[in-house]
């Protein structure tokens, strides 16, 4: 078992990065939020993973353990694999899939790609008293987020699924969207839609 890597980054593609140890160069699959944190030619340390199947051994790269022990908590569902895994936490990091899982939020689970209403309810049925461990004390929870008329609401809903169809996660569109509708919470979807990608456009 490969538990981690070290090395220079010499390369960094759409789902991996290439990284130098030794002199040896590993892919290592990686989610779009860990892939933010790496820069080609700078050193580098990801905890990973190593899948082993019939035709194919895939590392897999995590920027924290609680991410990498969700990986692992997530193939114990029944049918959800590495690949869908990889997918949830893309759109989630641990502690939001956690939080989703034990608040029964089927709704929220089913904004992944590859989930659906019945692979959701697995989630939650299968899960349900496992995520305890990674569900973020309250003060990290988001407490402070901006709170959001109904109408507002739906309206921020519809902006962030427009978004992450985009290719931007959950994680970072969700507080542009909501800081986006606190200050404007009668701004119709087209709207805040515009003035989300403005401000994602500046970071």
């Amino acid at each position: 078992m490969i538990a981690s890597v070290r090395g220079t980054v010499i390369g960094i593609g759409l789902d991996h990065a290439v990284i130098e140890c030794a002199g040896v160069g590993y892919r290592v699959e990686a989610t779009p939020n860990t892939l933010a944190t790496l820069r080609r030619g700078e050193e580098a340390f990801l905890l990973t993973s190593l899948v082993v199947r019939e035709d194919a051994q895939t590392l897999h790269g995590f920027a924290t353990d609680e991410d990498r022990g969700m990986f692992h908590l997530l193939q114990t569902v029944t049918g959800l694999g590495p690949r869908l895994a990889v997918a949830c936490l893309s759109v989630f990091d641990a502690g939001e899939i956690s939080r989703a899982i034990a608040g029964e939020d089927a709704k929220g689970l089913q904004r992944i790609p590859g989930v659906g209403k019945r692979m959701a309810e697995r989630l939650i049925l299968e899960l349900k008293d496992k995520v305890a461990a990674y569900v973020p004390a309250p003060e990290e929870a988001g407490e402070d987020s901006p709170v959001l008329t109904p109408a507002a609401e739906t309206v921020a809903l519809q902006v962030t699924e427009a978004l992450i169809g985009l290719g931007f996660t959950d994680r970072v569109a969700g507080p542009v969207v909501e800081g986006v509708l606190a200050d404007a919470p009668d701004l119709d979807t087209a709207a805040a839609l515009r003035a989300a990608l403005t401000q994602l456009g500046r970071k």
